[in-house]
């Protein structure tokens, strides 16, 4: 149900264009904030990708759910992401292979990214866990600094899985980008199964973790200063009519 004031500072309505503008300026600030220290060259390009990433998730997360009432969450979650991953990659190749080409990688191309669809999902679902297991309370009965709390831990949680899942993918590359191997079967018999899954481990969730989290801290906190909800909960319209 629409109301016809702003509450609590809110800028605008929930799922409205402007709340989608909201989500796309705080993933390209927040992407882009995130990175500045560890990969300068990626500045420009993270930037936009984290605008198209955060705020066409939000979008197609509200289409999807609406339209698809009694599917699975992780479903939900996973094709929002995958579709906001899409459009962001397309719309960023030409800065990736300007990149590459400054790099001077030409032989080396990044294909679309379905580690984001498993770090949203864990990303939500976390949220979903930490309010019902752990805090045993509703998202909007809890503190700003709480609900940003939440959104912390979930970030490292889904940076951390993502690490997990892509690590494999990540050492073979290295090992063929630094021509310790000539095929992806070569590299996998060099590294050796257990360490293609291990190797680098550790370090990459202490490195990629964080940034994660630093992600969707400026996120959330820039929906907060907007008056906006933290990230975690699919509203689908029969639960706005019911409310």
């Amino acid at each position: 149900m629409k109301k016809g004031m702003m509450e609590g500072g809110r800028i605008c309505e929930e799922f409205s264009a402007g709340y989608y503008g909201v989500c796309t300026i705080g993933g390209m600030l927040s992407a882009g904030t995130s990175h500045v220290a560890i990969t300068p060259l990626d500045v420009l390009k993270v930037n936009m990708q984290g605008a198209c990433r955060f705020g066409l998730y939000e979008y197609f997360k509200k289409v999807y759910s609406n339209a698809l009432v009694d599917q699975n969450k992780s479903f939900i979650f996973f094709i929002s992401s995958a579709s906001a991953e899409i459009i962001a990659n397309v719309a960023l190749c030409p800065f990736e292979a300007i990149k590459v080409r400054v790099q001077a990688q030409p032989q080396f191309a990044k294909g679309l990214s379905d580690v984001s669809m498993v770090m949203f999902s864990t990303f939500e679902h976390t949220v979903d866990f930490l309010y019902s297991n752990v805090i045993k309370r509703r998202k909007e009965e809890c503190s700003r600094p709480q609900q940003l709390g939440v959104t912390c831990l979930a970030g490292y949680a889904a940076g951390s899985v993502g690490s997990i899942i892509s690590n494999p993918a990540d050492n073979i590359v290295a090992a063929l980008c630094n021509r310790k191997a000539d095929s992806l079967k070569m590299a996998v018999k060099k590294i050796g199964i257990a360490k293609l899954f291990t190797r680098s481990l550790p370090i990459r969730i202490l490195l990629v973790g964080p940034v994660v989290t630093l992600q969707w801290l400026f996120y959330d906190s820039i929906k907060v200063l907007s008056g906006l909800p933290t990230s975690g909960y699919v509203r689908t319209d029969q639960v706005e009519k019911t409310a």
